[in-house]
């Protein structure tokens, strides 16, 4: 019994370290006052990327730096149209999603019946080997325990340092940081750079440590939940984990229950991830005076224009 409750928290959390990498990128990228809708396909593009990398050079170091740089040339793409030239947040982001997926189905082609060495899960000596809590504590890979640290360094600069707050400032009302001197699409420019560089290792933790091949379309929408993600964790760093968690658990436990037998046709417990994200955007979306709705950039979406 210990044993697989041990595997299903395990499963849980390598489900949900790819969201926490994609969400706690986006909730920076919103906090500015950009919606990006291209972190679908960001991930996407990290993941084929880290993946060729690991199979030309079996270097885990370089795949994940390379994974990390094709997510940030794609955000600086959509940087550019939207802070530069102006274009419209969400037709932009539907593109880059849409070129993402494209880029990526073209690539990796030649990738699709080859494997390669996963990111295995590091040993600590002594703690690893502790029952039960060394398994479910000390036994993740590097990528996971990264992305925990992301979030709380996220929630620090975020609250605690000058940069975090005006970001923040910039996100609520960028007219009024433009007026008092703050580079408005100087922050937005480096927070969509960061955005990308997470929703990369989102992405290639998906190809080298979830599932160790390549398949076109794995991240399965992933991006998308990680965009509701951050609503569900009303902008806030901390709850992206326990949401993460939720969505994590949802696709760890139907692929359990399929494994068990349950008499229920695969397709509807395939669906659950996704019926859970409709349901949550449509409950925040009807508590129209919940905290979620205060805490929310006054300027999400919204075209800053300089000259104003």
């Amino acid at each position: 019994m210990n044993e697989l409750f041990i595997q299903i928290v395990l499963g849980i959390s390598i489900a949900s370290t790819p969201l926490i990498f994609a969400a706690i990128g986006e909730l920076v990228v919103e906090r500015s006052g950009v919606l990006n809708l291209g972190l679908e396909g960001m991930m996407i593009v990290g993941a084929i990327t880290g993946f060729a990398v690991q199979f030309h050079y079996n270097n885990v170091v370089l795949a994940v730096l390379a994974s990390i740089v094709a997510g940030m040339m794609l955000a600086t793409v959509f940087a550019f149209l939207t802070q530069v030239l102006l274009t419209n947040h969400v037709a932009t982001g539907l593109a880059l999603t849409l070129f993402g997926l494209g880029v990526s189905a073209f690539w990796g082609r030649s990738y699709s019946k080859v494997t390669v060495d996963r990111i295995d899960a590091i040993n600590i000596p002594g703690l690893s080997d502790l029952p039960v809590v060394g398994p479910l504590v000390f036994s993740y890979d590097p990528l996971f325990y990264l992305s925990i640290m992301a979030v709380f360094l996220v929630w620090y600069f975020l609250n605690k340092t000058k940069k975090g707050l005006i970001l923040r400032a910039i996100g609520d009302n960028h007219d009024a940081a433009h007026a008092i001197g703050h580079k408005v699409v100087r922050y937005r420019f480096l927070a969509i750079l960061f955005g990308g560089a997470m929703a990369g290792l989102g992405g290639v933790y998906l190809s080298l440590v979830q599932v160790p091949i390549w398949v076109e379309g794995m991240t399965a929408g992933r991006g998308w939940i990680a965009l509701a993600l951050v609503v569900f964790a009303s902008w806030q760093p901390f709850k992206v984990i326990v949401g993460a968690l939720i969505f994590g658990g949802i696709s760890i436990l139907q692929l359990h229950a399929q494994g068990y037998g349950v008499n229920v046709d695969a397709q509807y417990l395939s669906m659950l991830p996704y019926l859970m994200t409709i349901i949550v955007l449509v409950t925040l979306r009807v508590r129209s005076k919940s905290k979620s709705d205060r805490v929310m950039p006054h300027c999400l979406g919204k075209v800053f224009h300089s000259t104003q």
